[in-house]
């Protein structure tokens, strides 16, 4: 190893992790001498430097201390001045070796092992310290101590109690009050050291791990009103934790310092730099400990897939999702054991690099977070599914809100919550996929579809699921045909059979006539009153612990044979994004001249109002079909980037064809969050009779976006019964294009930008939306 690096002026640098390691150390200033003892065995042993270049490293520090001093080396300085001399500097090397080689569990076993042999005593019940200072080792000590009492003497302890567990909660998970609030009456000391036992590094575990590890706890405590046996059908996966420690020490050990200060810069540079940002994140290296760990996880895992999930101390918080802005991996983990160890540590730091992505950074200014000294945490899963062949996936992924988005048909009850799920893993359910669909679930109503017709319901199904391959080590999509091709088990829970026009349960595992079409439906799962009962009840005991509505993210494995049973795994909480006039059912105004009625959609409508839009960006989809070249979707959608920033005060709605954002920029124009996060609508328009109609996005990380940002999302399909669309107002109205963009003018053709204070009346768009009629209406007012 090479020798510790010198400061400017020769000294040892002090990184966090030596200074909160001398900081413990501090706590026990009889006992140190021992413990450092100890922490040299460690070095020694492991061969992190071997004993006689660590004294001569001793030796040459000193004599640089000396130098520093103006004493000249060699002079006739008093030996106990040396020796003091000397023992200081073999301290500070052994924190600083320790520090950098050793996690602080290793650290609080070799002080466990000092207390033993002593003798220690249990902690004096009404201890003299300040726990906000105190070293976890003595904060677990004696809360474990205080939770052993007896109940009639837990009662002068209680509050010292909930303050060490308070303390630890914010040392090791969070400390954003609305979380707090309510882990300090669910947390016990036994989340704590599960936490601790499972995580690498020092630092908090973020958001992500924070909720999942809270809504463990609220699941696992039995109530009167919990569904039957919710306790044996609930599982958590086998999960670890990065703390946000390890990501500053790789930032530092790296050079990577610096690009944290790229969040003040344009969005524009940072999406022009961000790949060779990511390209100097995956070059770099992990701290030595960090990899040793990862290794001993891969070992204890073996076989099984790992996925790898962002978990920064921003994520997740309530009424801040960041959902889809940071990035996770899977890692199908069926290489050699070195080939293992550095696809994960490239998952890792792939992770560490969306920290600083565009859309991430331009999400934080847009949310009044850019000062924050974000840090990435990390959350590693055992990936939940079965093998089937050469693949592994779960039967059904998919994610749910305690509180229903979005109504189609006046049966549904919002409270009751709603489902978003798909076969396979679940990027599918949480990304908008082009050509697939998710299954839209209400749980009032459970086999209640937002298709009107048998057609609708096939045409607006899942086609391909995503899968892990683990003869390729490699993540997959493959079509749902492959479900019968691969006989897998339990699939006529979740398809049926499209025949002669009709739709039928699967009664086995083949396709009974050449023209059999399978249709993910998922309506065994759904027939199942005990599985909706049971997700049902989740969703509310969580919404009832927090206080609010929640989302979650889970999968679902059948079991057992004609009447198969299921365990359901969770995977995240959070609290559901939601705006304010969220329950606002708004009336319909009537007898409307009709030249005022610009759009009326009656199908997948949320509700709310929005009141004086003065602009509308228009582009038009008959024309938007007819673009040849993939550089003219691209040139719209900068454009329309660029317009949103110029309406940035979002009196402004956006109105196009297809899907905005889309990734097949035939279907819809290839905006990005950061391109269109102050409009007040996104109106997706059916592209024409007979061809792809918008998708509704509700339950998607898109949709998290546009309900955080304020935007409704809200498709009209202009030719179904009771529609509208005034496409002669959107396309002979005055356009301000080249007023706002004066480059931009050749764009004219599919892009308008109507400025309602420039028409008679200087009239201003309204908009109205009653999900419980399944009605919205746009007219000028």
């Amino acid at each position: 190893m090479d020798q510790a690096p010198q400061s400017s002026r020769g000294g040892l640098p002090y990184s966090p992790k030596v200074l909160a390691l001398h900081l413990e150390l501090l706590q026990y200033p009889i006992l140190a001498r021992t413990i450092r003892l100890r922490m040299r065995d460690e070095i020694f042993d492991k061969g992190m430097i071997d004993r006689q270049r660590f004294y001569e490293e001793v030796q040459d520090k000193a004599v640089q201390s000396q130098q520093r001093e103006m004493i000249e080396p060699g002079s006739e300085e008093p030996v106990q001045d040396w020796e003091r001399r000397f023992a200081k500097m073999e301290a500070i090397l052994t924190e600083y070796y320790f520090a950098r080689n050793f996690s602080r569990d290793t650290f609080a076993a070799i002080v466990d092992r000092c207390l033993a042999k002593r003798g220690a005593v249990e902690p004096v019940l009404y201890p003299n310290f300040n726990p906000e200072i105190a070293p976890f080792s003595m904060l677990f000590a004696h809360a474990n101590m205080y939770e052993r009492l007896p109940e009639e003497q837990r009662g002068p302890v209680a509050h010292q109690l909930r303050e060490i567990l308070v303390v630890l909660t914010k040392g090791m998970i969070s400390d954003q009050l609305s979380y707090l609030s309510i882990a300090r009456g669910a947390l016990e000391t036994k989340d704590l050291e599960w936490v601790r036992d499972r995580r690498i590094g020092r630092g908090k575990i973020g958001g992500k791990a924070g909720g999942l590890v809270l809504a463990r706890k609220v699941l696992c405590h039995p109530e009167p009103d919990d569904p039957p046996e919710l306790k044996e059908r609930l599982r958590v996966p086998d999960s670890w934790f990065l703390g946000s420690d390890v990501f500053s020490e790789f930032l530092l050990d790296n050079g990577l310092t610096e690009t944290t200060s790229s969040k003040y810069r344009d969005y524009q540079q940072n999406r022009e730099e961000y790949p060779a940002v990511q390209d100097r994140f995956v070059a770099g290296r992990l701290p030595a400990h960090c990899r040793q760990r990862l290794g001993e996880l891969l070992d204890e895992v073996g076989s099984a897939s790992l996925i790898v999930r962002s978990s920064s101390l921003l994520e997740d918080n309530f009424g801040i999702a960041f959902a889809g802005k940071y990035d996770s991996f899977f890692c199908p983990n069926q290489a050699s054991a070195a080939e293992n160890l550095e696809a994960l540590c490239r998952a890792i730091k792939r992770v560490y690099a969306s920290a600083l992505s565009p859309d991430a950074l331009v999400y934080r200014q847009q949310r009044g977070l850019i000062d924050y000294d974000e840090r990435m945490a990390v959350l590693l899963q055992t990936v939940q599914g079965s093998r089937v062949g050469d693949y592994f996936f779960p039967l059904i992924a998919g994610v749910g809100f305690s509180h229903n988005p979005i109504v189609w048909n006046p049966r549904i009850n919002r409270s009751d919550g709603f489902l978003r799920i798909v076969a396979g893993l679940g990027t599918r359910a949480v990304d908008r996929v082009e050509g697939d669909y998710a299954r839209m679930v209400a749980l009032s109503h459970p086999t209640l579809q937002p298709g009107r017709t048998v057609r609708e319901v096939v045409q607006y199904s899942q086609r391909h699921l995503d899968v892990l391959n683990l003869a390729a080590n490699s993540v997959e999509s493959i079509p749902t045909q492959a479900l019968i091709d691969l006989q897998v088990p339990n699939a006529s829970q979740i398809a049926s059979l499209y025949r002669d026009g009709d739709l039928h349960p699967m009664l086995s595992t083949g396709l009974t006539a050449p023209t059999d079409q399978l249709v993910l439906t998922f309506d065994g799962l759904l027939k199942d009153r005990t599985f909706t009962t049971t997700i049902r009840g989740i969703l509310k005991k969580l919404e009832r612990r927090y206080k609010c509505p929640v989302d979650i993210e889970f999968t679902v494995e059948r079991t057992g044979g004609s009447q198969p049973g299921f365990t359901i795994h969770l995977l995240q909480c959070r609290q559901q994004s939601r705006r304010d006039n969220d329950e606002i059912e708004a009336a319909m105004p009537a007898d409307l001249p009709e030249e005022k009625v610009l759009f009326v959609s009656r199908r997948m409508v949320t509700s709310g109002t929005i009141s004086n839009v003065r602009y509308v960006i228009y582009v038009d989809p008959e024309a938007f079909r007819k673009i040849d070249a993939d550089s003219t979707h691209v040139r719209l959608a900068k454009a329309i980037g660029r317009l949103n920033a110029r309406l940035d005060d979002g009196s402004f709605v956006l109105i196009g064809p297809g899907r905005w954002g889309s990734s097949n920029r035939q279907l819809g124009v290839p905006v990005t969050f950061a391109d269109i996060f102050n409009a007040k609508a996104l109106i997706e328009v059916a592209l024409g009779a007979g061809e792809q109609a918008a998708e509704a996005s509700y339950g998607t990380h898109f949709f998290q976006d546009l309900v955080e940002s304020g935007t409704y999302p809200l498709p009209i399909y202009p030719n179904e019964e009771g529609a509208q669309f005034n496409f002669s107002f959107f396309r002979n109205s005055p356009s301000i294009l080249t007023d706002l963009l004066p480059s931009q003018g050749d764009l004219h053709p599919y892009l308008r930008v109507i400025d309602l204070e420039q028409l008679p009346g200087k009239p201003r768009l309204e908009i109205v939306m009653n999900a419980q009629q399944a009605q919205a209406m746009g007219y000028l007012k």
